[in-house]
């Protein structure tokens, strides 16, 4: 298995993260993707990436600092290039649910991470929330520079997906499909083609069943593959041989 998305540099999982890496691996997890919200969340990530060998990153501002943290194109192309293990951009993209930055300088931000990506050629992992339309014409308007597109924690309409699809976007399920009260989104995912699938935690938050409540760790992805593949009928081990190889098809030669 791989976790395409964790935060290890946020509590309680950066102070602890030999016992939280362990427990992963313990259940069969191989890598993990950390994923940068912010400069300083950058510079956490930086002191780890190199000590353990099973642990990648990625730059960029989160769409709620993108007022504070706009970057210019060049600014984040810098920033990946400091180290080889670095190697996707985000996480990006506008989230019109909570509005913790302006829209105009969300667009503007998502703009710059995606043109940064396209020069770089490696994958974008977007944030998109109560954002559909804008998030997919954005897209869209770069479709003939064919962009790397990874939908982190994916909670949107099938229609959007099937919309995304035609960019040749992956799609990652979160601890979000295990509950009770996300019938759309099982529905949702159980059509999204298997090569487009990968997995992921968002840990520490968004613990999946039967860990609700809990703070979420990397080695609770388990409970989401067990869910997703329920939704696709098929055996776990499968799903989870094909997410790993959707993982590496979409960062390949980068890990």
């Amino acid at each position: 298995m791989i976790d395409s998305h964790c935060h290890l540099d946020i509590e309680p999982l950066f102070t602890d993260l030999d016992n939280v890496i362990n427990r992963a691996k313990d259940i069969g997890v191989k890598k993990f993707l950390t994923i940068c919200t912010n400069k300083k969340s950058y510079e956490n990530i930086i002191t780890f990436i190199d000590k353990y060998p099973e642990i990648y990153g990625t730059f960029g501002i989160h769409p709620h600092n993108a007022e504070n943290e706009l970057l210019t194109k060049n600014e984040i192309i810098e920033k990946v290039k400091i180290n080889k293990k670095i190697i996707g951009v985000g996480e990006s993209g506008l989230d019109f649910y909570y509005n913790n930055s302006q829209r105009d300088l969300q667009i503007n931000s998502f703009i710059n991470h995606i043109e940064a990506s396209i020069e770089l050629k490696k994958p974008i992992i977007i944030h998109s929330r109560s954002a559909e339309k804008e998030t997919f014409d954005i897209l869209n308007d770069f479709k003939n520079y064919k962009p790397k597109i990874l939908m982190h924690c994916f909670t949107g309409s099938l229609d959007f997906a099937h919309d995304l699809i035609k960019l040749n976007a992956y799609f990652s399920a979160s601890g979000i499909i295990t509950f009770k009260n996300s019938n759309e989104l099982q529905d949702t995912f159980s059509k999204i083609p298997l090569e487009r699938l990968l997995i992921e935690t968002d840990s520490p938050f968004l613990a999946p069943v039967p860990m609700r409540g809990k703070k979420n760790e990397p080695g609770f992805v388990k409970y989401t593959l067990e869910k997703l593949s329920a939704l696709k009928k098929i055996d776990p081990k499968i799903l989870e041989d094909q997410t790993t190889k959707n993982f590496n098809t979409l960062f390949s030669n980068e890990t």
